[in-house]
C-alpha cells in the first residue's frame, strides 16, 4: 500500500497556510489537476463537504471527514477514475518559528480491476510530485 507523507515549512501563520490548503483551488495548482472545486449543495469546507477534482486521465470526490481550523483536515476519496481504496489523507498544520509546518500523509491501494501494483507503481510517483507542487505553490502565494 503505497503512503504519500511530505512536510514542509511555510513562511506565513498556520489560519493562512490552512485557508490556502483547504480551498479546492489550491488543488488546480499540481501539474496534472485541470479544475476542482465544491460539488452542488457544498460551499465551504467543513466536514461532509464534498471536493470534485478533475485532472489528466483522472477525477475524483473527496469528502471532508474532520475538519479542526487552523490544526487539520482530512479527507477521503470516495469515488474516482481510476479507482482508489483510499485509507483517508490527513494535513496538519503547526506553528513553526514565523511560519507553518505542513505534514501531509494519505495511503491508499488500486484495486486489481483498475491496474493493481502496476498503477499503483505510476501512481505513487505522480501523486507526490503533484502534492509538492500543490505545497511549493502554497509557499509562493502565501510568501509573496
Amino acid at each position: 500500500m503505497p503512503t504519500i507523507h511530505l512536510e514542509r515549512v511555510i513562511a506565513a501563520p498556520p489560519e493562512q497556510v490552512f485557508d490556502w490548503m483547504a480551498d479546492p483551488s489550491a488543488l488546480t495548482t499540481a501539474p496534472l489537476v485541470l479544475r476542482a472545486g465544491w460539488v452542488a449543495g457544498t460551499s465551504k469546507p467543513a466536514v461532509g463537504a464534498v471536493r470534485a477534482v478533475t485532472g489528466a486521465g483522472m477525477w475524483f470526490r473527496e469528502e471532508i471527514t474532520a475538519y479542526d481550523r487552523p490544526n487539520s483536515y482530512s479527507y477521503l476519496i470516495i469515488d474516482s477514475f481510476p479507482p482508489f481504496d483510499h485509507d483517508g489523507g490527513t494535513l496538519t498544520f503547526t506553528p513553526d518559528g514565523d511560519g507553518t509546518h505542513v505534514d501531509w500523509t494519505t495511503s491508499y491501494t488500486h484495486p486489481l480491476r483498475a491496474g493493481g501494483k502496476a498503477l499503483e507503481a505510476l501512481s505513487s510517483r505522480l501523486l507526490p510530485w503533484n502534492f509538492r507542487a500543490i505545497l511549493t505553490n502554497c509557499a509562493k502565494a502565501l510568501q509573496a
